[in-house]
């Protein structure tokens, strides 16, 4: 027969042990949130509460209750996780989705403009030996309009970053938003272009939307470096932003919501897939996210 003191004993020593091991397997690594350890271990606590009060005959009872909760926990976490991972493939799936379209968007007016090259020549030729001159001129604005849709802003050596660089500042200029970029790549990259152009996307993504949430009185600006500092891929984004922003660590990415904090999350991971280093840095009106990866 166990005595009262030492069955009080066995119900808090296990689930003390229930509650180090969900400790050390989790939120080390931070795959729960604060809201959901806290919920856990207030469950296992009155468990262990009442137990002490009125399960003393029946240790198995507490014993049985405790490790479903805790299966439970460990469940749920793996089912939250997996419907989180569904849901940032999605958005990445549209993500890309959405850079092949504008891609594509591009050269096809891109090839629409050299089939229509020599009409354009005729024409104007055509005005200009009849003396029509300010026809003429008219004529060329409407050009140049038009050619605004198929601005090349960066020429970086990839074709697929120049795609998605140049689609994405096509887009800032719309907005009115203040650029500035350079970009200079080698022949060769250690991370692939699908990567490289998902990790861009997202970073740009992620600065247009802080600089579209800037108040009306303020000049927006965004600014890109992207090339090869200390034998290593460089890439830098600072963009205007109204919040002050926590450091980018994974705390905050696993806590950020929506479409922002699965791009967040694919940053990271990308990052971490080449054995890279991620910085990020925050001062009253400005957000700067620098990356290195291994050539």
């Amino acid at each position: 027969m166990i005595e009262p003191l030492n069955r009080t004993l066995i119900i808090c020593v296990y689930h003390f042990i229930l509650c180090l091991f969900f400790l050390l397997s989790h939120v080390k690594k931070h795959t729960v949130s604060f809201i959901f350890q806290g919920i856990f271990y207030l469950v296992m606590v009155l468990i262990a509460y009442c137990s002490v009060l009125y399960l003393q005959n029946r240790i198995w009872i507490s014993f049985l209750l405790s490790t479903l909760v805790f299966v439970i926990a460990e469940y749920h976490h793996y089912f939250i996780k997996k419907i989180y991972d569904q849901l940032e493939i999605e958005h990445q799936d549209k993500l890309v989705s959405h850079h092949i379209d504008e891609v594509q968007s591009i050269y096809l007016t891109m090839r629409e403009w050299r089939h229509d090259y020599h009409n354009h020549m005729q024409t104007l030729k055509a005005h200009m030996a009849m003396a029509q001159y300010d026809l003429a001129n008219q004529y060329l604005d409407e050009l140049e309009k038009d050619l605004n849709d198929i601005r090349i802003f960066i020429k970086s050596g990839n074709i697929n970053l120049d795609a998605i660089l140049n689609s994405k500042l096509s887009l800032a200029k719309s907005k009115n938003i203040t650029v500035n970029c350079k970009a200079q790549l080698p022949s060769k990259l250690t991370i692939s272009d699908i990567d490289l152009c998902v990790l861009i996307g997202n970073l740009l993504d992620n600065a247009l939307e802080a600089c579209e949430q800037m108040p009306p009185d303020t000049e927006p600006f965004l600014r890109i470096y992207i090339g090869i500092f200390k034998q290593q891929l460089y890439i830098s984004v600072t963009n205007s932003t109204k919040d002050l922003v926590r450091k980018l660590d994974h705390e905050y990415i696993t806590n950020k919501r929506g479409n922002h904090g699965h791009g967040l999350k694919r940053i990271y991971n990308t990052v971490k897939k080449y054995e890279g280093f991620i910085n990020s840095q925050n001062e009253p009106g400005v957000f700067v996210t620098e990356i290195m990866l291994p050539l």
